[in-house]
């Protein structure tokens, strides 16, 4: 079986990590949480595999204590989890739940028990379904709506964090929830997805400057990657490539070091994007201490008939997980290094997810993932020849702790280093938990 690299493989102070988000384990039919538009996505026939839902989840709510134990017996240094906006303020603006609160209270004060660095992510996806019915991130008044709700954390939390991030992998928020409608809300708008997408980064922008007012510090954001490679070697596929990568891969990291959004992306959006939407930028640029990459997969683009983007998807020759993601940590190793030398220079960079999607089975109360232990590794491997390459990398987050609600694929698509039974909700280390363990130790 394939070995991780050890801690001692890394630079001094390199942090691993696990990672989860609220909706995915927590249950959130519990502890007066009000309702997300997940919940109402979830709701409509055909969104989500089985019609399933995160009401009970893994029910972490419940089972943070026995969780949390099993971040810190792993080895690792931190945890990274995200509040729920819904559980904390269940319109979404307006009275606070104090059992939400309080229970996000108790998580980071059980995470500095354990001697585990709390990394918190606000917005992992669950939007108040009473602010989607305003418009949701198509709407403003977002960015503010956000900003108090980051006051609100801010203000009770912010002592204790060890980092903070504003929002979750932008681009699904974006482009994969309001122009492809595979997640929440569902829609398929070109200029719901203009607007939403810049709406965010003001969003961003705006938490940032809420957090540094309220004297929380190690800010910064958390972006989803992917390797995006022509599907043959053709000017047309090139082409599609760069409007994809501009589309995935710049829109985000651009508007936030840069100040400014990919030619080949408002190629689209200019007639869609909000008046004076320029005017954005000092807010957008907001300084950051770190900058998080959520890498999976590679994907070979070629040219599409139709309006623009003009882009489609083509299989690749590399072995696939559970969910079809070609598996290519070289993909890592060269995003890592393209990101420091065009955007982010010498401001520290760390993996936030990285993991894959397998059908995992407990066979005699055992699960032998050899697959995903073999992922990690590889992946791995690719940061340390990104760190020898010169590159910033300062820390590695393993996605998930647990097996759990992996959004429009329901309770399929395991992704845990902790195998969860959602019967029983039995929680059961596989062998990549153990290897895991292993390599960390000191």
């Amino acid at each position: 079986m394939t070995a991780l690299p050890p801690r001692q493989a890394f630079p001094q102070g390199f942090l691993f990590g696990a990672a989860t988000s609220s909706y995915q384990i927590e249950g959130h039919g519990f502890g007066g949480a009000g309702p997300t538009h997940w919940d109402t996505f979830a709701a409509t026939p055909g969104n989500v595999k089985g019609a399933e839902t995160g009401a009970r989840a893994c029910d972490h709510y419940h089972r943070w204590a026995e969780d949390l134990d099993l971040v810190a017996a792993a080895g690792f240094d931190s945890y990274r989890f995200s509040t729920s906006w819904a559980r904390v303020l269940p319109e979404g603006r307006g009275a606070v739940n104090a059992e939400g609160l309080d229970f996000y209270d108790r998580l980071v004060d059980g995470l500095l028990e354990r001697g585990l660095k709390p990394a918190l992510t606000l917005y992992h996806w669950e939007l108040p379904a009473a602010l989607s019915d305003l418009g949701g991130w198509r709407n403003r008044d977002v960015a503010q709506w956000f900003g108090d709700f980051t006051r609100i954390i801010a203000q009770r939390l912010g002592d204790r964090l060890w980092s903070v991030a504003p929002i979750n992998e932008p681009w699904c928020v974006g482009w994969l929830s309001h122009f492809l409608g595979l997640h929440a809300p569902g829609l398929r708008d070109i200029r719901a997805t203009a607007r939403a997408m810049h709406h965010l980064c003001l969003a961003h922008g705006t938490a940032i400057g809420v957090l540094r007012a309220e004297g929380v510090s190690n800010l910064g954001a958390v972006c989803n990657f992917e390797y995006a490679l022509p599907a043959e070697d053709t000017p047309e596929c090139h082409a599609a490539t760069r409007r994809y990568d501009a589309i995935f891969n710049r829109f985000f990291i651009e508007a936030m070091f840069l100040g400014r959004y990919p030619e080949e992306v408002l190629e689209g959006f200019a007639p869609h994007l909000p008046k004076g939407w320029e005017q954005d930028f000092p807010t957008i640029t907001a300084p950051l201490d770190w900058f998080g990459i959520n890498y999976y997969t590679a994907k070979r683009i070629a040219p599409a008939p139709g309006p623009w983007p003009g882009t489609a998807e083509r299989p690749g020759p590399l072995p696939q997980t559970a969910l079809g993601w070609e598996i290519c940590p070289e993909g890592l190793s060269h995003l890592l290094i393209r990101l420091r030398r065009d955007y982010t220079g010498t401001t520290p960079l760390y993996i936030t997810e990285n993991g894959m999607a397998a059908e995992d089975r407990l066979r005699d109360g055992r699960c032998l993932d050899a697959d995903r232990i073999a992922y990690l590794a590889a992946h791995l491997q690719a940061c340390r020849a990104a760190i020898a390459a010169g590159v910033p990398l300062a820390g590695y987050y393993a996605w998930s702790l647990l097996d759990n609600y992996e959004w429009a694929e329901g309770y399929s698509g395991r992704f845990g280093l902790v195998h969860v039974d959602f019967e029983s909700l039995q929680r059961t280390p596989k062998a990549s938990y153990h290897a895991v363990r292993k390599a960390l130790e000191r």
